[in-house]
């Protein structure tokens, strides 16, 4: 059975860092610890004195200062893993942590998955042709010498810089080695660990040039697994869920994301907050409980992103320069059925069908298995039919023969009716406002990824009142648009209202119209 060696880097708060060690290694498992030389020499004796009888706690040999962006946090993970190698042989498995992770999943649960899966769990991800790195330095994190703490001796480090740069002094990667990179967080095997070690002792060179990298704790560990383990051996993924917002900061965890963090597919979550208290309490009691059963939904990324997006209103694809002077052509028109409920827009679509014979065509830049007619690639993904939407459009006027064309969009594509209602060519759009019951809430939740089969129902019932707040704000934008030819088409209105909008949409007679308007199944879910 597993027995884990948690590798634990902390610098402050030594309440947290006892209570956490003591909660750890109460089911057996055990702990290093390196307490930043830098810290306060009373916290570290805190520490000391509270777990010195606990056998399943050693310190590292050596303390030293930590830097963010150093070499010596790398440094201190090494000393850290030296003594954890040493005092507990019986360790198969070494976690890398925080003071600011806890767990998420109880310990048998936790020892269960890393029995069932054999392998490295550590981001490593090719430096040079991933996408890990968003902005600022790349190559030259590694092609020039990094001597001094960039946040407190930025002087000093970008004069260094900027000489080597002038200079030209350039340095060689080790030729045998590929440069990977990803999160610090791991969960690595005995043996891994004992090579790493090995090849560390023996490769100066190595140990040389990471030394001087810029960040090395995101390429140290990543580089060496990959070179000393077989790539079937290696789990690209941490096993400690985390999160960063749009400005590159870690995402904090507060006492109303128990029930979120424990549906996600990881072992331990950082950050925790020092003020979660409740959230402490209850994931401390949670990893030496027994029987515990884990519904697991990992809609936590998807949730964030959708929670923190709501509100930001701006043009995502502006146009193109190519485009600036393209029109879909004065004499066409364009009509666009704008419904958040697509099943419904679908109905109303085929009866403008069966009725005008006007060529009509569903989500074509929301759904990528939308029919379309070959029109030689640009029809393939949604990523091209949105960047090059005029041509499209353009395409299948030509490809139906027709100056009258009808599309389905979502109401969250603002962007795009800004962009068709700015065209020289006529633009109607006709917006179908559907009621929304909870079980259609909780279905669309599921179908866009912010919950899962196995989400909680208290989570859902928190998730609710903003999905539906967002559906109102997507349909207060369009309104707030002041587009020109805009009409109406709402589920709760009458037969004759509805056919109204329809006629004036569409130009066609309001007996017509009242044959869309009155088909019985429209709305229904």
């Amino acid at each position: 059975m597993a027995k884990i060696a948690y590798i634990l880097l902390c610098h402050k708060d030594p309440d947290a860092i006892i209570k956490q060690a003591e909660r750890l290694t109460a089911v057996g498992d055990c702990m290093a610890i390196h307490f930043d030389a830098s810290a306060s020499p009373e916290h570290f004796h805190k520490i000391q004195t509270a777990l010195a009888n606990n056998p399943n706690v050693v310190f590292a040999a050596k303390r030293i200062k930590c830097g963010w962006g150093e070499w010596s946090l790398v440094q201190a993970t090494l000393h850290a893993v030296e003594a954890a190698v040493k005092a507990f042989p019986r360790a198969t498995h070494f976690y890398m942590l925080s003071g600011d992770c806890m767990a998420i999943k109880s310990a048998e649960y936790t020892h269960r998955f890393l029995d069932d899966n054999d392998a490295d769990f550590i981001e490593s991800f090719d430096y040079f042709e991933s996408d890990w790195i968003k902005t600022g330095w790349k190559e030259e994190r590694l092609i020039y010498r990094h001597w001094f703490n960039e946040r407190t001796q930025k002087k000093w480090f970008y004069t260094m810089f900027e000489a080597q740069k002038r200079l030209g002094l350039k340095r060689d990667i080790p030729k045998d080695i590929q440069v990977m990179i990803g999160s610090q967080w791991w969960c690595l095997r005995r043996q891994t660990i004992e090579w790493v070690l090995e090849f560390a002792a023996r490769r100066r060179d190595v140990m040389r040039f990471f030394r001087t990298t810029w960040i090395p704790d995101e390429t140290f560990f990543q580089t060496l697994v990959r070179h000393l383990v077989p790539e079937a051996q290696i789990r690209s993924r941490t096993l400690t869920f985390l999160m960063f917002t749009d400005y590159g900061m870690p995402v904090t965890f507060y006492n109303d994301h128990y029930d979120l963090l424990l549906s996600q597919d990881y072992l331990f979550a950082r950050k925790i907050s020092p003020e979660a208290s409740d959230l402490k309490r209850r994931l401390g009691l949670l990893y030496a409980a027994q029987g515990v059963q884990f519904q697991i939904s990992n809609e936590g990324q998807s949730l964030f992103s959708f929670l923190t997006g709501r509100g930001r209103i701006g043009r995502r694809f502006s146009t193109r320069f190519w485009e600036t002077e393209s029109t879909l052509g004065r004499e066409r028109e364009l009509l666009i059925v704008v419904c958040k409920k697509w099943h419904v827009a679908k109905r109303v679509l085929e009866r403008i069908r069966q009725v005008t014979n006007v060529p009509a065509i569903e989500y074509v830049f929301n759904e990528e298995d939308t029919p379309l007619p070959a029109l030689g690639g640009i029809e393939k993904t949604l990523e091209k039919r949105t960047r090059h939407r005029r041509a499209l459009m353009r395409m299948l006027f030509d490809y139906f023969e027709t100056d009258k064309l009808i599309v389905c969009m979502d109401p969250a594509n603002l962007d795009l009716l800004n962009d068709f209602a700015s065209d020289r060519s006529v633009t109607r759009i006709l917006e179908i406002e559907c009621s929304f019951t909870d079980d259609y809430l909780v279905g669309h939740a599921m179908r866009v990824g912010l919950a899962g089969d196995r989400t909680s129902e208290e989570t859902l019932q928190r998730l609710l009142p903003t999905i539906r707040n967002d559906m109102v704000f997507e349909s207060d934008a369009i309104r707030d648009a002041n587009f020109e030819n805009h009409n109406r088409m709402r589920e709760s209105a009458g037969t004759d209202d509805n056919a109204e909008a329809i006629a004036d949409f569409l130009g066609i007679g309001q007996e017509k119209a009242r044959e869309i308007a009155q088909t019985d199944y429209l709305f229904a879910d």
